[in-house]
C-alpha cells in the first residue's frame, strides 16, 4: 500500500496480513486470542496445553466466522512478584508454538521481551508483539521491526494515544510497514486502568490497524499483592464499545479455567463464554462497517 504521512489523520487505511488474516480498520473484525502463558512443566505438558487450547479456540472462531491468530507467551518477564509463574522459556516455548502453527494451521503471536530474543522469535511467530512497558525503547522497537515480521505494538499505560504514531514511525524507519497499534488502557491512580475510547479513534486516524486489548484493559496491576487482579465482568462492555468505535481486531486472553490459571486469571475470559460474545462482537462489527 502507499506509504501514509506520519502524524496526520487519513481515510486511507493500511492492511497488515498475518498469513491469511487481514488486519485493517475498515476490514471485518479479526481476533487475537489465547491463554496468557504456555502452562505446564516441560515440553510435553506445554505442548499438550497449547494444542488443546488452540484447537478449542480455532473451533470456536471457525464456528462464529471470525479469523484467529493464536496468542500465548513463552515467558512473562514483567510479573508482579519474583515468585510468579513465567512460562517454559524461550527455547521450549518456541518449539511448542511451532507445533501449534504446523499441526493446526493457525498463525501464532507471542511477546518479545528483549533484543536478544528477536531472531529466534521471528523464525516461529507470524506476528511479533511488543509489551506495553517497552513501547518507548527505540533500539528495541526497531530491532523487532527489522526482523521483517508484522508487529503488534502495545501502547504503554503511560502514553497518550497521539504519541503512538511516533512509535510506529520508529518501526517504519527500520523498514517495516506492517505495524499495528494496540491499546490496553491507561493508568488511573494506583492499581487501576481506564480506557478512553477517543484514543482508539485517534490511533485509527493514523491509518494503522488498531487492536483493542479487552482483557488487559480490565487488569488491576498488583491488585492481589503477589499478582495482578482484574475485573473480567467489564471485558464484554469495553469490547462492545471498542468494536462500535471501529477497530481492526480484538485481543482476548482466554482460558478453560481462568480462576485457577497461574497468570492473569482474574482478567481472562472462560472458553464457554466466547461463542456468545464473539457472535455479538461480529454483529456489531458488521453494523459498524456496513
Amino acid at each position: 500500500m502507499t506509504k501514509l504521512p506520519i502524524g496526520s489523520p487519513s481515510t486511507a487505511h493500511r492492511e497488515v496480513w498475518v498469513k491469511d488474516v487481514c488486519f485493517s480498520n475498515p476490514a471485518p473484525l479479526a481476533i487475537i486470542a489465547g491463554p496468557c502463558v504456555i502452562e505446564g512443566t516441560g515440553y510435553t505438558q506445554g505442548v499438550d496445553f497449547a494444542l488443546k487450547t488452540a484447537e478449542t479456540l480455532k473451533k470456536i472462531c471457525d464456528g462464529v466466522g471470525l479469523p484467529l491468530v493464536y496468542k500465548s507467551s513463552f515467558d512473562k518477564a514483567n510479573r508482579t512478584s519474583v515468585q510468579s509463574y513465567r512460562g517454559p522459556g524461550l527455547d521450549v516455548g518456541l518449539k511448542i508454538l511451532e507445533r501449534v502453527k504446523t499441526e493446526l494451521d493457525v498463525p501464532v503471536v507471542t511477546d518479545v521481551h528483549e533484543i536478544a530474543q528477536v531472531r529466534a522469535v521471528a523464525e516461529v511467530a507470524d506476528l511479533m508483539q511488543t509489551p506495553a512497558f517497552l513501547c518507548r525503547q527505540t533500539d528495541y522497537i526497531q530491532a523487532v521491526a527489522m526482523a521483517g515480521k508484522p508487529v503488534n505494538i502495545k501502547k504503554g499505560q503511560f502514553l497518550a494515544p497521539q504519541d503512538m504514531v511516533k512509535v510506529a514511525q520508529k518501526a517504519q524507519q527500520a523498514g517495516n510497514d506492517s505495524v499495528m497499534l494496540c491499546d490496553r488502557g491507561y493508568t488511573f491512580g494506583y492499581g487501576n486502568l481506564v480506557v478512553d475510547m477517543r484514543g482508539l479513534v485517534v490511533m485509527s486516524d493514523t491509518g494503522f490497524p488498531v487492536i483493542f486489548d479487552a482483557t488487559h484493559s480490565v487488569q488491576q496491576p498488583g491488585g492481589l499483592g503477589e499478582s495482578s487482579g482484574g475485573e473480567r465482568q467489564f471485558v464484554a462492555p469495553l469490547a462492545r464499545a471498542a468494536v462500535s468505535v471501529g477497530v481492526s481486531g480484538l485481543f482476548l486472553e482466554t482460558h478453560e479455567d481462568p480462576d485457577n490459571a497461574p497468570c492473569d486469571g482474574p482478567n481472562m475470559l472462560p472458553f464457554d463464554q466466547l461463542p456468545e460474545l464473539l457472535t455479538m462482537f461480529k454483529r456489531l462489527d458488521e453494523v459498524r462497517k456496513g
